[in-house]
């Protein structure tokens, strides 16, 4: 069977693959268009377990909210280059699987590797641009928040996203943002102090009282200056008692309640790409 360069556009466009892959993927085939489409995803699992033992520490964390703001997804899609972070398309890419996520709600990472994008499921499509690209693909995590209303943030560069979720909807839009950027800014370990799990809470006093005993303050002062310690820690670590960024005076609590005083915060979620 012969082909045409409209039969290499066409599986370009089916593939996202370049081409020459796509006109050797159809000379490889004889021309057979559904045959080519398998050699290329054929070739995209050879790449994916070449580079299986490469490390995927670049990529894109972006996050989004349902259009009654009652649900918020945030997806991690990893490479290995910061070029291929920034290309469009690895970013487009990654929005479809955010908007797969935001559609269908799924509970977990597998969930959400196993749902239908097209007539494949995600983690098919990943290891499919794995391929394409050339490098190693990753979807390493999805993060998700239901609540009364939720609000995203993206930090420009897509290396730093966050989820916020309240308890009421109907105050300022800014309010929530300002709260997002927040966690975004100063990554706080829970919402407060009651939401820190007793592991957390003994590790912190145990790393006070070693840091203390080591200065050479008296045995039997240790408990106290310790929970002092762990008080200063519960401000500088949990979201509502953090001060507010942008003010400096205040706690995030305070601001709510300038706002609206029975207003909170009830879950978050936070990725940040390191490096």
């Amino acid at each position: 069977m012969s082909f045409t360069t409209a039969d290499v556009v066409k599986l370009r466009k089916a593939t996202g693959a370049g081409m020459m892959d796509c006109k050797n993927a159809l000379t490889e085939a004889e021309g057979n268009f559904d045959r080519a489409v398998d050699i290329i995803r054929e070739r995209g699992k050879l790449v994916a377990s070449k580079r299986a033992d490469r490390e995927a520490t670049e990529g894109v964390v972006l996050a989004k909210v349902t259009a009654d703001q009652k649900f918020g997804a945030l997806v991690v899609l990893n490479c290995e280059t910061d070029f291929v972070a920034k290309n469009e398309k690895f970013i487009a890419f990654t929005q479809q699987i955010l908007d797969l996520a935001i559609a269908n709600q799924p509970a977990n990472l597998e969930e959400l590797k196993a749902l239908l994008l097209e007539d494949r499921s995600v983690e098919a499509h990943v290891t499919e641009q794995t391929g394409v690209i050339g490098e190693k693909l990753d979807l390493s995590y999805y993060g998700k928040v239901s609540a009364e209303y939720v609000t995203a943030y993206i930090h420009p560069g897509n290396k730093l996203a966050t989820l916020v979720g309240f308890n009421k909807a109907g105050f300022e839009v800014q309010i929530a943002k300002d709260v997002a950027m927040q966690v975004a800014a100063m990554n706080p370990v829970a919402i407060n102090r009651e939401s820190v799990s007793q592991e957390v809470v003994e590790k912190e006093l145990e790393i006070a009282k070693e840091k203390f005993r080591q200065e050479g303050k008296p045995e039997a002062m240790l408990d106290k200056i310790a929970m002092g310690a762990l008080n200063k820690w519960f401000q500088e670590s949990t979201l509502l008692e953090q001060t507010y960024v942008k003010d400096g005076k205040i706690s995030i609590k305070e601001f709510l309640a300038q706002n609206d005083k029975t207003l909170t915060v009830t879950a978050f979620d936070r990725f940040a790409l390191e490096g």
